[in-house]
């Protein structure tokens, strides 16, 4: 097999991962209460399944799955159900959430669980197992991952491609994950393999992390077919359309799912995830989580509760510095700046990243001088200059018709653009336009 390891396009933002990149993961205390959105994953929001005053024992189901489409949410420390509510969640809304105070003198030891022996299982009952466990994609789009295992018939898939590349500035968590944990994240893979019937996997990780290629090739078992393949570093090398084309030199046609090209993509963690299910039968309850940035005391890599909220994480870190200006989830690129530190890091949480006053932009913008950079930046091929304009008048259906659903938000265009006009988020407004449209139609 050919490799590429590169596309054209794409931009070159400062890493910043020398923050965090040598720091080796640690665990974080329980704080004192958890707060669990049942909306954590792409599809249907799980099902809620306790009440106020129910105690919960640390990987007890707190919503179950609403479908094939759904995951459930379980809790991740033990304690009591203090209240059923909505409340504020990283994505700027408010969700139906699951309140609990932690015990603070319990074990938080999850109950007895059957291991699955994964050898025996057919590929079916590896999926129920991967989507009772609620593993979902881990590099932030929270996509269910027993999805992924059951591609459609009419597909075969022939590469497993593993997402190592952790492209956005200042996260390490991928990183951290494959230096410390490599054999788990091969034993993943394993059982991915198995469940999706395919030879052969590539895992491609940039190679700006040196110590995590050779950390994964020394791990690679000698009956395993698994290519550690180092990528150009360049933004957005991580999207998953991006990562097949320069793995594998194949574009994913417009509107198509990489499976329509033999491919299933999966990100670092939540295969070390999948490995953690058949090691322990503990479902996802926890993540690796880089918390960073110049506004930020102490930077670190940690393994958090899901549900800790935003303010406690920080305030683990010793609180951030007298400029900080923004807190934001995920990556500066695809994250989301935070109104309230009350909302909990959920299972798509890659990163916290606090950024200094002078790392930010003027809210001001000017009008576009039509320079061309946003289309020499976009990986897509798109022309975000145009679907601006669209945008700012609410010319949606033309936006459509130039190929708004082809674009994942990588913010490649606002990062270049002279006149600062924020165009990655006037295409997420006009997604949720067309969305709501769409559901006035129906």
């Amino acid at each position: 097999m050919s490799f590429a390891t590169g596309f054209r396009h794409g931009v070159h933002p400062p890493e910043e991962k020398e923050l965090t990149n040598r720091l080796p993961i640690r665990r974080m205390p329980y704080p004192d209460e958890i707060v669990l959105p049942l909306r954590q994953h792409a599809g249907n929001p799980a099902k809620l399944c306790v009440a106020v005053g129910d105690h919960v024992e640390r990987g007890d189901p707190v919503g179950t799955a609403d479908g094939f489409m759904s995951v459930p949410i379980h809790a991740s420390a033990a304690g009591t159900v203090a209240g059923v509510e909505w409340w504020p969640h990283p994505d700027g809304s408010m969700a139906l959430s699951v309140r609990i105070t932690v015990d603070k003198f319990a074990p938080h030891v999850a109950r007895p669980r059957t291991v699955p022996h994964w050898e025996g299982l057919t590929t079916d009952e590896v999926v129920l197992a991967v989507q009772q466990a609620g593993v979902v994609g881990l590099g932030g789009a929270a996509f269910p991952t027993h999805v992924k295992l059951a591609p459609p018939k009419d597909h075969a898939v022939h590469t497993l491609i593993i997402n190592g590349a952790e492209c956005e500035p200042y996260l390490t968590s991928d990183h951290r994950t494959m230096v410390e944990y490599p054999v788990r994240v091969l034993f993943g893979i394993r059982v991915m393999m198995r469940a999706l019937g395919v030879t052969k996997s590539v895992v491609g990780i940039e190679r700006n992390k040196p110590d995590a290629i050779e950390a994964m090739r020394a791990a690679v078992p000698a009956d395993l077919d698994v290519t550690i393949l180092p990528l150009t570093v360049k933004y957005p090398q991580g999207a998953e359309k991006m990562l097949i084309k320069a793995v594998t030199g194949v574009e994913v046609p417009s509107g198509k799912l990489p499976v329509t090209v033999g491919v299933v993509v999966q990100n670092v963690g939540s295969v070390a995830a999948i490995a953690e299910v058949f090691e322990t039968g503990l479902p996802l309850v926890e993540r690796i989580v880089t918390v960073s940035g110049h506004g930020l005391r102490r930077p670190a890599n940690l393994i958090v509760p899901v549900g800790t909220k935003l303010r406690d994480l920080l305030a683990f870190c010793d609180g951030v510095t007298p400029d900080a200006a923004e807190v934001v989830i995920g990556g500066p690129m695809m994250g989301q700046a935070q109104a309230n530190l009350d909302a909990p890091v959920i299972k798509g949480t890659t990163g916290v990243v606090v950024l200094a006053k002078y790392e930010t932009r003027l809210a001001r913008s000017y009008p576009c001088i039509h320079c061309g950079r946003c289309l020499d930046a976009c990986p897509v091929f798109l022309n975000p200059s145009l679907l601006g304009d669209f945008a700012r008048v609410g010319r949606y259906q033309d936006m459509v018709e130039q190929h708004l659903a082809d674009c994942m938000l990588c913010g490649s265009c606002a990062y270049v653009c002279p006149s600062n006009i924020p165009l990655s988020q006037l295409f997420q407004a006009s997604k949720v336009a067309l969305r709501r449209a769409q559901a006035g139609a129906a």
